[in-house]
């Protein structure tokens, strides 16, 4: 009985074990959630797949300056008339044909279309380059705006928790100050309210980190089951306020950092060349060609030999004739190969058959419905586009410097303030409490006190979490924005 005991109880112990195992929560650091979002995203992984297809589409472009060669093959059968190669004449029957050839073309002049349409292409190609990056960096600043979010709302409802701890400490005490009889019984009822309150905070707290994390895991695309804590990193705040920032210059080093703005340069480059490229067609293109290649025939039911009759003319004496001589015929019979017969296909296919072409010729384009000339509007269109697309985003970058800058100090000043704020309202809320327990203030101005205390914890976590993704938000306008870099400076 004490062995099944003792079994049971190890039994239940590693049971318990796996069960704390399988509930336990991982760490997930900010570098990790960086790398989960670059691994899984959708967006980025579909850039990506485009990037794959422009490098294709540039290497076409290159192979099309190219020569096009094919080979080509063909087996028939013939019944009826038709004009026998072997021959040279209609034959009546069934007859098989073999032909073969290689073709061979190069366009030696088409109005630059060629050389223009590789241009094009390699300046889409180092667009959708810099679509990528900037993807990414579109990924790595959506995923620090949520994971700081996440880790404010553990710093929200931990210093809930420590609020409703705090009150209901005190609502404890209260309590036994009114069973004693040294306060009045409504002291105790406010103070369990004030606890109350404080708790369905924590309870509100609570909800709106699993909303935020909730949202974290969808954006990396994580198991919505599996659960996990994310970690403050080691960052030293006060050194990021100690930078000196220069709206223009960093205007001006966006123009070269900028992933969209250089993608928007070589967009405008690649519609340039596209529409040069389309002119080529208006043009004439002058084109070299060479042509190779066989035939074999074969004519079916032809005898393999024919009996032909031959007359020879012959002089013999003949009195009747005035000469005394006279011409008759001598008439003679032989079988002979039949010359109709088809030739081995070796004699035909490597000999006989053989042919050669080449040359150049001349396309001069007249007249084609205007499609030529309705491509190269288009084209050029969207060359005109693509200008002011790129000059938008030219107003656009020095906007979000300036924007960014003046928020990033405004962050700086706050965060600063809030610390000044928490100070002060912790030591009011001590006092107050020292006040309160002594009986010589008020519930009402305890209560005030504690409100200002919580409210100036709260207001100090937004301010230096804001703080540190306005830094963030900065690196992505200026866009220097790198997986690399996540870490600002430390302790």
């Amino acid at each position: 009985m004490n062995r099944f005991f003792g079994v049971a109880a190890i039994v239940f112990l590693m049971t318990t074990l796996s069960l704390q195992g399988q509930t336990a929560s991982k760490v997930l650091t900010f570098e990790e959630a960086v790398k989960i979002a670059m691994k899984n995203s959708v967006l980025l992984n579909q850039q990506r797949n485009n990037l794959e297809l422009s490098q294709m589409q540039k290497a076409s472009a290159i192979a099309s300056a190219g020569p096009n060669v094919s080979l080509n093959a063909t087996a028939s059968q013939f019944s009826g008339n038709s004009f026998n190669q072997q021959v040279g004449q209609v034959v009546n029957g069934v007859r098989d044909n073999i032909s073969g050839s290689l073709n061979a073309n190069m366009n030696l002049f088409s109005g630059f279309n060629r050389v223009n349409s590789i241009r094009q292409f390699s300046n889409q190609l180092e667009a959708q380059k810099h679509f990528v990056n900037r993807t990414a960096q579109d990924i790595i600043n959506t995923v620090s705006n949520q994971y700081l979010q996440v880790m404010l709302d553990v710093e929200l409802l931990r210093i809930a928790k420590e609020n409703f701890e705090a009150l209901n400490k005190q609502y404890e005490q209260t309590r036994e100050q009114v069973a004693l009889g040294s306060r009045s019984p409504v002291d105790e009822y406010n103070q369990d309210a004030l606890a109350k309150a404080a708790e369905l905070r924590m309870v509100q707290a609570e909800i709106i980190l699993n909303n935020d994390k909730a949202l974290l895991t969808q954006t990396l695309l994580m198991d919505a089951f599996e659960q996990f804590d994310v970690e403050k990193p080691n960052w030293d705040i006060n050194a990021l306020g100690n930078e000196v920032l220069d709206p223009e210059k960093l205007a001006n080093d966006a123009k070269q950092h900028r992933e969209d703005y250089l993608r928007a340069l070589r967009s405008e480059e690649a519609q340039r060349f596209g529409m040069q490229a389309s002119r080529g067609f208006m043009m004439p293109s002058l084109t070299a060609f060479f042509n190779y290649g066989s035939a074999y025939n074969f004519q079916h039911n032809q005898p393999d030999s024919v009996r032909i009759t031959t007359t020879e003319p012959i002089v013999v004496q003949d009195p009747s004739s005035s000469s005394g001589y006279s011409i008759q015929e001598k008439r003679s019979s032989s079988t002979i190969s039949n010359p109709q017969l088809a030739r081995p296909f070796d004699n035909q296919f490597r000999s006989d058959n053989v042919y050669k072409q080449y040359g150049v010729q001349l396309s001069i384009p007249l007249f084609n419905g205007l499609q030529n000339r309705t491509a190269f509007t288009q084209q050029k269109i969207l060359y005109e586009n693509s200008q002011l697309t790129r000059k938008n985003i030219e107003y656009q970058i020095r906007n979000d410097v300036v924007r960014t800058v003046r928020n990033y100090e405004g962050a700086k000043k706050a965060y600063v303030v809030s610390l000044d704020q928490l100070k002060a309202a912790e030591l009011a809320f001590q006092l107050e409490t020292e006040r309160f327990n002594l009986g010589v203030t008020n519930f009402v101005d305890f209560t005030n006190a504690n409100r200002v205390f919580v409210q100036a914890q709260t207001d100090k976590a937004q301010a230096e979490y804001r703080f540190v993704f306005q830094r963030i938000l900065l690196e992505y306008a200026v866009g220097t924005l790198k997986a690399e870099d996540l870490q600002p400076p430390q302790r």
